[in-house]
C-alpha cells in the first residue's frame, strides 16, 4: 500500500502547491467559509508583529488562538499520518468475532482483506477533500487543531493512556471544545487495555480518577507556562473567553453570527448558553448509548463539535468526514446519504455565489447567506444522524439476525424508535 499512498501524496502536495502559487490563495484566505477570526493565518501574522514589538497580541481584538503558529505548514499532513496510522490497527476488529454472529449475518461482517483499503481510503478522503485543500491555501491554523486530534485518536486506539491524555489536553487547551473527547477515550482505554471485562466498581473509578489526574495535570502545566512565557492572564479571556462569548459575529458555516446579530441584548447570556451547550450536552446520552462502541462515539463527537463550535470552518468538517470510509460497511442501512451528499454539495457551491450577491452585487441580504448556513447545518446533522441510525440498525442484526422472522413466519419489519 505504500505505492498508492506515495502517489496520493504527491497529488495532494502538487495540488496545494499549485493553488498556493495562483492568484486563487489571496481569495480563498479571505473567505469567511475557510478561515474564521479564530484561524485566519492575517490575524497570526498580526499577533506575531505585536510581540515582535513588545506589545502583548492579547491586549487588543486582533488575535485569539494559543500554540506556534509556525507548525501549520506541516499540520494538515501530520493529520493525515495520524489518521493513516490509527485506523491501521483496527483491521482485524470484527473479521476475529465473526464466529459470535448468527450465520444470516456473515455477510455484515468485513473481511481482512476489505479492511485493508480503509487506511488508504480514510487518506484520500482527508488529502483529496476540497474543505481540507482550501484550508490548507489558506493556510488555517484550524490543521494544526486536526493534527492534534489525530495524534490523540491514534495514541488512544495504540492504548497509550499517557500521550492519549498529553495530546487531548493539548486539543482541549487550543479550543475548548475536545474536552468532550474524554469521554470516548476513557471507555476505549479501559475496555481494550486495562480493565478486564468483569471489572470492579473500583478499579473504574480508579482509572477514570488517574486518566483525568494526566488530563487536568497536563493542561495545568501548559496555562501555567502561558503564563510565565507571556507574563500575563490576558491569553484567558482573549482566547477562551472569545470563543464562549462569541463577540466578533463575522459571518461563517455556524449557527451562531446571525441569531446573534438579531438578538436583544438582555437575552445574549441565556441563548449563549444554550448554544454552547450543545456541544457538551450530547455527550452524557451518546456516551451511555454507545458505551460499547467508543470509536463510533469518537466519530460522533467530532461530528458534534464541527457542528455545534461557535466558529466553525470547512476545515473542522473534514476531520470527521475523513473517518466515513471507516463505517463503509453502514451503506447499506443508510437512508438519505443520496440526498444528504447532494445538499452539502450544492450549499458548498452557493455559499460564494449569495456571499458575492450580498455583499459586492448588493441584491441579496444577510437571510440569503444565513439560510443556505442554516441548510447546510442541517445536511450535517442528517448525515450524522443517518449513520448513527445505521450503526444501531447493525448492530440490532449481529445480535438477532440479518432476515427477522414475525411468529407466524413471515417478513418482519424493522422500525428504531
Amino acid at each position: 500500500m505504500a505505492a498508492p499512498l506515495t502517489l496520493l501524496l504527491v497529488v495532494a502536495v502538487t495540488i496545494r502547491a499549485a493553488l498556493y502559487r495562483s492568484s486563487l490563495a489571496e481569495v480563498i484566505a479571505e473567505r469567511v467559509e475557510v478561515v474564521s477570526p479564530i484561524t485566519a493565518w492575517k490575524r497570526v501574522i498580526e499577533g506575531l508583529a505585536l510581540l515582535d514589538l513588545g506589545v502583548s497580541p492579547y491586549s487588543g481584538d486582533v488575535f485569539h488562538e494559543v500554540g506556534d503558529p509556525h507548525i501549520k505548514y506541516l499540520s494538515c499532513y501530520q493529520a493525515m499520518t495520524a489518521f493513516v496510522s490509527a485506523l491501521g490497527v483496527r483491521k482485524q476488529k470484527f473479521a476475529l468475532e465473526a464466529d459470535r454472529y448468527p450465520q444470516d449475518c456473515l455477510e455484515l461482517i468485513r473481511s481482512p482483506k476489505e479492511m485493508l483499503y480503509i487506511p488508504l481510503k480514510v487518506a484520500m478522503f482527508y488529502l483529496l477533500n476540497p474543505f481540507t485543500i482550501l484550508s490548507c491555501v489558506a493556510k488555517s491554523t484550524c490543521g494544526l487543531n486536526n493534527a492534534v486530534i489525530s495524534l490523540f485518536i491514534l495514541t488512544t486506539i495504540k492504548g497509550n493512556a499517557l500521550l492519549s491524555a498529553v495530546f487531548l489536553c493539548l486539543a482541549t487547551y487550543q479550543s475548548i471544545y475536545p474536552l468532550t473527547l474524554c469521554a470516548p477515550a476513557m471507555l476505549y482505554l479501559m475496555q481494550r487495555q486495562y480493565i478486564p471485562v468483569n471489572y470492579r466498581r473500583a478499579s473504574f473509578w480508579w482509572f477514570v480518577v488517574q486518566y483525568l489526574f494526566m488530563y487536568l495535570g497536563s493542561l495545568f502545566v501548559l496555562i501555567c507556562l502561558s503564563f510565565f512565557l507571556l507574563g500575563s492572564w490576558d491569553y484567558l479571556p482573549s482566547v477562551y473567553g472569545f470563543i464562549l462569548s462569541v463577540p466578533d459575529l463575522t459571518p461563517n458555516i455556524g449557527l451562531f453570527w446571525y441569531f446573534f446579530a438579531e438578538m436583544f441584548e438582555h437575552f445574549r447570556l441565556f441563548f449563549l448558553c444554550v448554544f454552547q451547550i450543545n456541544v457538551f450536552f450530547y455527550t452524557v446520552p451518546l456516551s451511555i448509548k454507545l458505551k460499547d462502541h467508543p470509536v463510533f462515539l469518537m466519530f460522533m463527537q467530532l461530528a458534534v463539535i464541527s457542528i455545534f463550535k461557535s466558529y466553525p470552518t470547512v476545515g473542522d468538517i473534514a476531520l470527521y468526514m475523513a473517518l466515513l470510509p471507516v463505517w463503509s460497511h453502514l451503506h447499506r442501512f443508510l437512508r438519505n446519504i443520496f440526498l444528504v451528499s447532494c445538499v452539502l454539495l450544492a450549499c458548498s457551491v452557493l455559499f460564494p455565489v449569495l456571499w458575492h450577491l450580498w455583499i459586492y452585487a448588493g441584491s441579496a441580504n444577510s437571510n440569503f447567506y444565513y439560510a443556505i448556513t442554516l441548510l447546510f447545518n442541517v445536511a450535517q446533522i442528517l448525515l450524522v444522524s443517518d449513520y448513527f441510525y445505521a450503526f444501531l440498525r447493525r448492530e440490532h442484526h449481529l445480535i438477532h439476525g440479518l432476515y427477522l422472522k414475525k411468529k407466524d413466519g413471515s417478513e418482519a419489519t424493522l422500525v428504531l424508535k
